[in-house]
């Protein structure tokens, strides 16, 4: 099945240019354009959730480079298995790679798989920065919240049914998990 060919080019500010992005990718024959100009902090971009909303299967998106898309290997992973699921394949110009190919799929799963093994060394330091640091006697964990000032009364309410959690909860400017938290920590005294 054929699809269309789907370009996405963004760029991080207002001031900057989409120009030769547009030049670059040209040459494919684009039929629908999805432009932005936005940081990529996340994936919660107005004009990329359109054309993942958009793209159908047999459809192809062409991307200047990979840093245009996602500006975190885990974000990029995540928007190639969506497409993949779809039917959609990806073509990024710079790193030479379509999804639609053995090798494009094989650099994908090379950078998947460095991911991973980026994510499990920062674990692992992590822990073991955690252990010498207990050794040591300076972690202690996470700080203890103490109750805040009217607890007792805000319980009692809550308690009686005077009031629900949520009230409770912007009663005392408490969090979920922590008005749990200390709600059991209470009823154990």
């Amino acid at each position: 099945m054929v699809g269309k060919k789907i370009a996405y080019i963004r760029v991080s500010t207002v001031d900057q240019n989409l120009d030769q992005q547009k030049v670059l990718l040209d040459k494919y024959g684009i039929e629908k354009w999805f432009e932005e100009k936005v940081s990529a902090k996340d994936t919660n971009r107005p004009k990329l959730q359109e054309m993942l909303e958009y793209v159908r299967e047999g459809d192809c998106i062409y991307i200047r480079d990979f840093s245009r898309l996602a500006r975190s290997t885990q974000d990029l992973l995540n928007i190639t298995k969506q497409l993949e699921a779809k039917g959609v394949k990806l073509v990024s110009e710079k790193e030479n790679i379509d999804t639609s190919t053995p090798q494009g799929r094989l650099m994908l799963t090379m950078i998947a798989a460095i991911n991973e093994f980026e994510r499990e060394n920062l674990l692992e330091r992590q822990r073991e920065g955690i252990a010498i640091a207990k050794e040591k006697g300076l972690y202690k964990g996470r700080k203890k919240i103490d109750f805040p000032v009217g607890w007792d009364e805000v319980y009692k309410r809550w308690k009686h049914r005077e009031i629900n959690t949520t009230n409770a909860m912007n009663a005392l400017g408490l969090k979920r998990t922590t008005f749990y938290k200390l709600l059991k920590e209470y009823e154990e005294q």
